[in-house]
């Protein structure tokens, strides 16, 4: 960082220097949780990873996650949350994933291709959590429906949306601010809205 940058953007030098002091209570969090260590990974504060023993959990090169309040203008409202909820369940993440807060939950299966951003405090969950039945609610109330849920290469999702379970996000597509995605989104389109909806396609 030159020392224009550093008088032009002061509050990055803490941010740095919070990342290196990081970083080896976060390499020890991965190894502990049975994640390999990837290339180029970069971290503003500590994640929070919930891995089930029986589970398993990947990630490609060129992993950016922020959980730092500092770390973004749009401030995170709590750490970046990587969670398997259960046993086979499965978090893939391509190359070059960056994202701020937030939580990605899989009970069963999320997939994410290669140079995603996710915006600040977004959710993406492939589980209800809890049956819808009242019923059976009160006999397992964490047996929940889920379905895998996929983000393909290049889409951008931003800030405080909700993707749900069975959701497929084709290659491309952008999910504007605020969203709650519960079906699924084209190649090449902006999404928007709750529930979101196609309103406009992107010029490729």
């Amino acid at each position: 960082m030159t020392a224009a940058r550093v008088l032009d953007t002061p509050w990055k030098v803490w941010g740095e220097l919070g990342r290196a002091l990081a970083y080896p209570s976060i390499r020890l969090l991965f190894a502990v949780n049975g994640i390999p260590w990837g290339r180029g990974w970069r971290f503003y504060g500590v994640p929070i990873i919930q891995k089930h023993r029986h589970s398993t959990m990947s990630f490609g090169s060129g992993l950016q996650l922020r959980s730092a309040l500092r770390s973004n203008p749009l401030a995170p409202n709590h750490p970046v949350i990587l969670a398997t909820w259960g046993e086979g369940a499965l978090l893939e993440v391509g190359d070059n994933l960056a994202m701020t807060g937030g939580t990605l939950c899989a009970a069963e299966r999320i997939a994410i291709g290669n140079n995603v951003a996710i915006g600040a405090n977004t959710i993406v969950m492939d589980t209800d959590f809890h049956p819808l039945d009242a019923a059976l609610r009160r006999l397992e109330p964490s047996r929940g429906a889920t379905r895998p849920v996929v983000i393909e290469d290049d889409v951008f999702i931003g800030v405080n949306c909700l993707i749900l379970k069975g959701v497929t996000i084709r290659r491309g597509s952008v999910i504007g601010a605020g969203s709650v995605v519960t079906g699924s989104v084209p190649p090449h389109v902006v999404a928007a809205g709750n529930p979101a909806r196609v309103v406009r396609e992107l010029l490729v």
